[in-house]
């Protein structure tokens, strides 16, 4: 038995470290958190100071037991999780399960998994911070309070089986926010006007006009005009500029550009970087510091220079700028800066070479730039066109990098402008006026969403990505992609004396990758934000954030924090669940013309529907779910009432009606007692044809799911093929089949004897 054992939180950083300590170290991995709040009940003691009940998670008792027998045998016990919040709880957590004593147990931490790193870490010992254990768990007890409470709120107030947490439902609000701005938008339309000049040598040019025009007829008026004006170069503006290099990645700023370049989600590149750090190629992946070490800069300069060349070389020191930076040390960077890029799967190598190139470029020259204007009089006084251009004249950190951009609709300037000199007279081969309409508001995307959540001050660079997925897991938020509508505008063509007018069509509005709520998310923002105003404020959440780290920095005790957000919260709770009405998010679409009843669209037990009738008529209400696409917000009556076509039957196939209908999960067609989802096909569109298909298919794919059927006594036991493998099924029960036994070679004694020695199934926890 090894002398030394290093207890880390994942198994690919212990494989990694053990390359770089002797035979005196054995290095496990504790996959995680071993410990965690009991699932059952609130497990916050609220009446003794907020006392937290932690269980050890039923899939890790195995391996508390393994690490609590090395430990028991090894000298000296390192624990070596991450320099985090996160990390400092979790050598806590194992310090306790494993019971280890303070004599023999030492903590170390490094931001980078290199052999210099993790022999300095062992040589710098300390203890585990408690201060930052205490802001961990205030985060932990904090949440799982907001949880358990507000939950049942929305269980008894809006729909069964919802719930809220502290951070998410902020998350949602920010998006909810969002779509009334673009539902309450009128877009506003104006003209934007081109010309193509040619100069006296015979070369052309593009230019814009300075300023929108409201009218087409104005518009016209104004080409009008333009048909007798004699052009010339009025003004040539040449100015020198620079441009300098991002800072170094943050947490934030890589999830961000890794969504705008490589098009990965917020968790995706954090599963990614997780793997470059683990395997020892960057640096720590949750950072919100833009700081570099003395000894990376050093590297970077060398691997510039030799690179790039002297002139391209030029140091300098970014400061962080978020108040609360308390989470590491440096900034998201390569661990050895000679590889520019490394082999291994796709989305690491492209990760990598982007961090790579980001960290390279913050330390060279500004590119020089000359940014120049040429504008060209028009008839009317204070309307110029204008034609802009850029020239690089040392292009500096843009040989190696240029930085993502949120904006769809900015204008990039660029090239070089036309020879022409001021005071040369231009002659026009066409003006162009086109209808332009003012954009709404983006929606967010991942990335948007955090860039927004850390301009605010909420979260910190562990919480983004779970936040995220959280959200579109509950169902409170999701990415529909919009395919556009299509949309008339005009145009008005001037060529010589002619002025042509057409009307011309577009796309808008087609989107992908988008964040929107759904409309149990608006319906139960609506409800929080009006019962539980403070806990949904912006300020409110950042103002509870920057508490966290006054208890990291031990500026405040956890304990008190805890209470005084407590006790009138837990008020609210109360007051909301005796006072408030049910919400339903109802909105009257105007009335059946067939039965004169009411119409509504609502949220229902099973998800948002139409309801035509009131509930306490004679004659029950009729009720219909919403199709893919469609929300209760914006539904018309019309298209409400086209939901009650459906059941919807298609025709015959072999003897038995083939319908279309829309149940509680989702389209569906069915065929006697066979249910077949329909996935691509609108139940309203789906023709006979493509039903047969759909049933065909299930036939085929149900002839391939049973392996073996056997009668015990007028009991039926089936083998079939499943989702995660062949199982035993009896009536409504399913028993695993053991790894050890072949489902074809499986006789009837066989399936007794594992339905007999089957582990009872625990209850379900409410």
């Amino acid at each position: 038995m090894a002398k030394n054992l290093v207890i880390v939180e994942s198994p690919a950083k212990a494989k990694t470290i053990e390359k770089y300590l002797g035979k005196d170290f054995t290095v496990k991995s504790s996959y995680g958190h071993i410990r965690d709040l009991a699932s059952k009940n609130i497990s916050v003691d609220v009446e003794n100071n907020f006392e937290p009940i932690y269980e050890i998670s039923s899939d890790k008792k195995k391996l508390v037991k393994e690490l609590k027998g090395l430990a028991d045998k090894a000298e000296t016990i390192w624990l070596a999780t991450d320099e985090d919040r996160e990390g400092e709880a979790i050598s806590w957590h194992l310090k306790e399960a494993l019971d280890l004593k303070d004599g023999k147990t030492k903590r170390i931490t490094f931001n980078e998994i290199t052999k210099p790193a993790i022999l300095k870490a062992i040589d710098s010992p300390r203890d585990i911070d408690s201060q930052l254990v205490d802001a961990q768990q205030a985060r932990r007890i904090l949440d799982r309070l907001v949880g358990f409470e507000l939950s049942p709120v929305l269980w008894k107030k809006v729909k069964p089986s919802l719930s809220a947490g502290r951070v998410q439902s902020v998350a949602v609000r920010l998006i909810v926010e969002r779509e009334k701005e673009i539902q309450n938008f009128k877009a506003e339309s104006s003209y934007r006007i081109v010309a193509i000049f040619e100069t006296p040598e015979g070369k052309h040019f593009r230019s814009v006009l300075n300023s929108r025009i409201k009218t087409e007829k104005e518009a016209k008026e104004f080409l009008e005009l333009c048909k007798q004006a004699y052009f010339k170069v009025n003004k040539i503006d040449k100015k020198p500029a620079k441009r300098s290099p991002a800072s170094p990645f943050t947490t934030s700023t890589l999830q961000q550009e890794a969504s705008r370049k490589l098009g990965f989600s917020v968790s995706r590149t954090m599963s990614v970087a997780q793997k470059l750090y683990e395997s020892g190629r960057i640096t720590y992946m949750r950072t919100d510091s833009v700081n570099l070490s003395d000894t990376a800069m050093g590297a970077i300069q060398s691997e510039i220079v030799k690179s790039y060349g002297e002139d391209y070389s030029n140091p300098r020191k970014f400061v962080t700028k978020s108040k609360g930076a308390q989470e590491a040390h440096e900034a998201i960077r390569p661990t050895n800066f000679a590889d520019h890029s490394i082999d291994g799967e796709s989305a690491e190598s492209r990760l990598y070479e982007l961090i790579w190139k980001r960290t390279v470029a913050s330390q060279m020259s500004d590119a020089l730039l000359e940014k120049s204007t040429l504008h060209v009089d028009t008839p009317k006084e204070k309307l110029k066109f204008q034609t802009k251009g850029e020239l690089v004249k040392f292009d500096g950190f843009l040989k190696l990098y240029i930085e993502g951009n949120d904006d769809e609709n900015v204008e990039e300037e660029g090239g070089v402008l036309p020879n022409v000199e001021e005071g040369d007279a231009l002659s026009y081969k066409k003006i162009e006026a086109t209808e332009r309409f003012t954009h709404h508001p983006p929606r967010y995307t991942e990335a948007s969403l955090v860039k927004k959540l850390e301009e605010l001050g909420i979260g910190r660079p562990s919480t983004y990505a779970p936040t995220i997925s959280t959200v579109q897991k509950r169902g409170y938020v999701e990415k529909p992609e919009r395919e556009g509508k299509e949309r008339k505008y005009q145009n008005l063509v001037m060529e010589g004396s002619d002025i042509k007018s057409e009307t011309l069509t577009e796309i808008t509005g087609a989107e992908k990758s988008k964040l929107a709520p759904t409309d149990i998310g608006i319906v139960v923002t609506d409800f929080l934000v009006e019962n539980f105003g403070k806990i949904l404020d912006y300020g409110f959440t950042a103002s509870v954030e920057k508490e966290f780290d006054d208890i990291a920095q031990g500026l405040k005790n956890w304990t008190e924090m805890i209470r005084s957000f407590y006790s009138p919260f837990h008020e609210s709770v109360e007051d909301t669940l005796e006072n408030s009405e049910r919400a339903k998010g109802e909105r009257l679409l105007g009335e059946d013309p067939k039965s004169g009843k009411n119409v509504y669209a609502r949220i229902g037990r099973f998800g948002p529907m139409i309801q035509i009738g009131e509930q306490e008529d004679e004659e029950k209400p009729k009720f219909a779910s919403l199709r893919k696409n469609q929300s209760i917000q914006t539904i018309s009556l019309e298209e409400a009432l086209e939901l009650f076509k459906l059941p919807r039957t298609l025709g015959e196939f072999e003897g038995q009606e083939v319908s279309a209908a829309i149940g509680r999960f989702g389209p569906y067609v069915r065929h006697g007692k066979m249910f077949v989802s329909l996935k691509d096909v609108d139940p309203l569109d789906v023709t006979l044809e493509q039903a047969i298909e759909l049933i065909k298919e299930k036939i085929e794919a149900d002839k391939n799911k049973y392996i073996n059927t056997f009668d015990n006594d007028g009991t039926e036991i089936q083998v079939l093929n499943g989702r995660y493998g062949p199982y035993i099924k009896v009536g409504r029960k399913n028993y695993k089949i053991p790894k050890d036994k072949v489902a074809e070679d499986l006789s009837m004694e066989d399936c007794i004897e594992i339905i007999n020695t089957a582990p009872a199934k625990k209850g379900r926890k409410k």
